[in-house]
């Protein structure tokens, strides 16, 4: 595996967090504080492309309900009350068997 081109860059940051560093490297936990920082950004870059994937999934349906059917709130209150009874009904049977 090729390792990849490093580049030193001067991050500053307050106090408390480079103690945090500072005892991640100590505790053995890590070799560099640069490790602690480069796992800190993969974590974060994961995180901000599972956070894409969610809002790409959420704007599909978004997009899916915009182009479909639209309903009144009575509508909607029917059916849910529908399928409550529907459900209920399920159950009643099942405790009569």
């Amino acid at each position: 595996m090729l390792m990849a081109k490093l580049e030193r860059i001067t991050v500053t940051m307050p106090e408390e967090m480079v103690a945090k560093l500072r005892a991640a490297v100590e505790s053995g936990e890590y070799a560099t504080t640069s490790e602690v920082v480069r796992e800190a950004l993969r974590d974060w870059s994961d995180e901000q492309r599972r956070r894409e994937e969610e809002n790409a999934a959420m704007r599909a349906i978004l997009a899916k309900a915009r182009g479909g059917k639209r309903y009144t709130s009575d509508e909607v209150f029917a059916e849910a009350l529908r399928r409550v009874d529907e459900i209920a009904a399920r159950k009643a049977d099942r405790s009569a068997a």
